[in-house]
């Protein structure tokens, strides 16, 4: 799964926030490789069961792009971590894909996987499985070129900063649409924090584009390696609450009660989210 799939946007912060600062003192040693094992091998990883985690946020986001409503040209997924899973629908439907994180040790995980060198962490039972519920008669080895050939870059990335992505315009703004998953509630120390990141990233969104945003829900912490992570532990309505504060009109809102058996003692995750949410024009 993840519960969890968030290594991904601790930011460097101000030291007049101590509570920032010890989110981004705490990702420092975050492990990618522990990550991945405890969250997309089985049994999380197992998606050969239509109820498990895995095949329901591969759904949800399949299910949304194939409205054909969210696309463009560019798309930012923001706080990637180690993971590509979260992109295998998008990428039919965005010819510019930027994927960003804090840690370089992500971005390094990234980088192996789309040079395709030795070592790489092995999507491809995720790839096909997305090929199996698009249902276009897709190999997974296309969906896999496509993907690699449209992500463009690979960038640092603060939610906790006004501008997210710095001010060196690496990135096409304003993109057309944003991807996150399991981000924003594991580098905010509490909901103020969650609510002020879900701003700053909407300014990387251009009036009337998309956000598809999957989280943890009333999760306190998850491990990652030696590293435990605190997260701030957020409900359904609190979601939809901050969604609108921020802007956006809720398209879709979605939750998943994780099942006992994927209770596996590297979280305390009660559940999962997924939104599609519209900026509204004028925001």
């Amino acid at each position: 799964m993840s519960g969890t799939d968030r290594s991904q946007a601790a930011g460097a912060v101000p030291d007049s926030d101590p509570g920032l600062a010890a989110v981004a003192s705490a990702y420092q040693r975050f492990e990618p490789r522990s990550y991945l094992r405890n969250n997309y091998a089985p049994p999380r990883g197992d998606l050969s069961c239509p109820d498990g985690v895995g095949p329901w946020k591969l759904r949800c986001l399949a299910q949304t792009f194939a409205t054909g409503e969210v696309s463009g040209r560019s798309l930012i997924d923001v706080g990637s971590g180690p993971t590509i899973y979260q992109l295998l629908s998008a990428c039919a439907h965005f010819e510019d894909i930027t994927m960003t994180d804090f840690l370089e040790v992500n971005r390094q995980e990234l980088r192996l996987w789309l040079r395709e060198e030795p070592g790489a962490f092995d999507w491809s039972v995720y790839s096909q499985h997305v090929c199996l519920i698009e249902g276009k008669g897709e190999s997974w080895q296309e969906k896999e070129r496509q993907l690699r050939a449209r992500v463009k870059r690979i960038l640092p990335i603060d939610v906790h900063q006004p501008q997210p992505l710095g001010a060196g315009g690496l990135a096409p703004l304003p993109a057309d649409a944003l991807v996150s998953a399991f981000c924003l509630e594991a580098v905010s120390p509490d909901l103020a924090s969650f609510q002020r990141a879900l701003d700053h990233i909407t300014t990387l969104l251009r009036p009337g584009g998309h956000l598809l945003l999957i989280g943890a829900l009333e999760e306190s912490w998850y491990l990652a390696g030696e590293a435990r992570l605190a997260v701030v532990p957020v409900r359904e309505e609190e979601v939809r609450q901050a969604l609108v504060r921020s802007g956006y009109e809720v398209r879709d809102l979605r939750t998943y009660t994780m099942p006992a058996h994927l209770r596996t003692g590297v979280d305390d995750v009660k559940g999962i989210f997924f939104t599609w949410a519209q900026k509204k024009v004028g925001v």
